[in-house]
C-alpha cells in the first residue's frame, strides 16, 4: 500500500468497533458536527415550509401538498448530502494528492523538507534546538505526516468512510428539519395547515437557534433575528408568490 494511504492501515481490536451507527453518536456529541448539522436542519424547515406556503397560497389541496412536501423533502435531502459527500470527496482527494507530492519531495531532497519542519516549529516559537528536535523525532516517526501539518495544516488525511458518513449525516439532519413541516401537512387539514406550519416553524427554528448558538459559541439574540427573519420571510414571500401568480 502506498504511503499516503498509510493512515488506513492502522489494526484495530475487534472488541474496539463502533457499534453501528456509533458514528453518529459520535458526532452529535461534537460541537463542530452538530452546528454544521444544525445549519442544515433549519435549511430542511425553511425550503420545506417555504415550497407548502407557496402552494398553500395557490390553493393547492391536500393531496396536491403532501406531494409537494414529500417530494421537497426527497430532492432536499439527497441534494444537500450529495453536496457534503462531493465536498468532502474532493477534499480527501486534495489531501491524497498533497500526500502523493511530500513523499515524493521528501524522496528527492529529504534535507529541504526537515529544514521545513524546523522552520515552522520555530514560527510557533520554539527554540531553533527544539524545534531541530521535534524535527528529527517527527519526521522519524512519519515524515510525510509532518510535513503535511507543517505545509498544508493535515492532521489527518480522511478517509472514505468519513466522506460518506458526512454526506449521510447532512441529509439525516435535512430530513429531521423538513419532516416538521411534512408531519403537519400529513396529519393537519389544508384549512389551518398554513398558520400551523408557521407556528411549527417558529418554535423549531427557536429550537435549533438555540443549539447553534450555543454549538458554534455565538451570539443567541443575533443568531435567533436572522433564523426568524430568514425563515418567517422566506414563507411570506412564497405565500405571496404563490398567491399572485396562481
Amino acid at each position: 500500500m502506498t504511503a499516503p494511504e498509510r493512515s488506513g492501515t492502522t489494526a484495530v481490536d475487534p472488541a474496539a468497533r463502533p457499534v453501528p451507527l456509533g458514528w453518529l453518536r459520535a458526532a452529535a456529541a461534537d460541537r463542530e458536527s452538530l452546528r454544521s448539522w444544525t445549519q442544515v436542519a433549519n435549511d430542511g424547515i425553511i425550503a420545506t415550509a417555504g415550497i407548502l406556503q407557496g402552494f398553500a397560497g395557490a390553493g393547492a389541496s391536500d393531496r396536491t401538498l403532501i406531494t409537494a412536501a414529500v417530494t421537497a423533502t426527497i430532492v432536499g435531502m439527497l441534494s444537500v448530502g450529495g453536496a457534503e459527500w462531493a465536498e468532502a470527496a474532493a477534499e480527501r482527494d486534495g489531501q491524497l494528492t498533497a500526500a502523493e507530492e511530500e513523499a515524493g519531495e521528501i524522496a528527492r531532497q529529504p534535507d529541504v523538507e526537515h529544514a521545513e519542519v524546523v522552520a515552522y516549529y520555530q514560527e510557533k516559537g520554539l527554540t531553533l534546538q527544539l524545534a531541530r528536535e521535534v524535527a528529527d523525532q517527527l519526521m522519524a516517526h512519519d515524515a510525510i505526516d509532518a510535513q503535511l501539518e507543517s505545509e498544508h495544516g493535515i492532521l489527518e488525511i480522511m478517509s472514505r468512510a468519513e466522506t460518506v458518513r458526512a454526506g449521510v449525516g447532512s441529509a439525516l439532519a435535512y430530513l429531521l428539519g423538513a419532516a416538521i413541516p411534512l408531519v403537519v401537512t400529513v396529519v393537519v387539514p389544508a384549512a389551518i395547515e398554513s398558520w400551523l406550519i408557521l407556528a411549527a416553524v417558529f418554535f423549531s427554528l427557536i429550537v435549533t437557534s438555540i443549539i447553534g448558538a450555543f454549538t458554534g459559541r455565538m451570539n443567541l439574540p443575533r443568531t435567533l433575528v436572522r433564523a426568524l427573519t430568514v425563515g418567517l420571510g422566506t414563507m411570506a414571500i412564497s405565500y405571496l408568490a404563490g398567491n399572485l401568480v396562481f
